[in-house]
């Protein structure tokens, strides 16, 4: 089992960052792929980037390429998600998922999944 904590979310203005962070416990954190998902009220759970075991491959949205930046600690079993110019489409609860995967995964079918945090941003 891998057990997924996320942080960092909050009430922020149109054109602010804010910065996720995911920690890890459980199980050798470096075995897994990471990644950020995000879904807002009424709509389905949507990627919104991932990262390889070793942080050497990352991959995003279209949604948030140059927004957003995820970045991992294999030393500190954590993950983190970079988010600078939000907008107010960005609002939803961000999760962070696990998964065995041997490169970036972009669907949401990971093996591990966090409780998520809340992220709103008014324009």
């Amino acid at each position: 089992q891998v057990q997924l904590v996320e942080s960092g979310g909050g009430l922020v203005q149109a054109g602010g960052s804010l910065r996720l962070s995911c920690a890890a416990s459980g199980r050798t954190f470096s075995n897994y792929a990471m990644g950020w998902f995000r879904q807002a009220p009424g709509k389905e759970r949507e990627f919104v980037a991932a990262i390889s075991r070793s942080g050497s491959s990352t991959d995003y949205a279209d949604s948030v390429k140059g927004r957003f930046t995820i970045s991992r600690d294999n030393a500190k079993n954590t993950v983190s998600l970079q988010m600078n110019s939000l907008k107010p489409e960005d609002t939803a609860v961000y999760y962070c998922a696990a998964d065995l995967a041997l490169k970036v995964k972009l669907t949401a079918t990971y093996d591990y999944w966090g409780q998520g945090t809340q992220v709103t941003v008014s324009s």
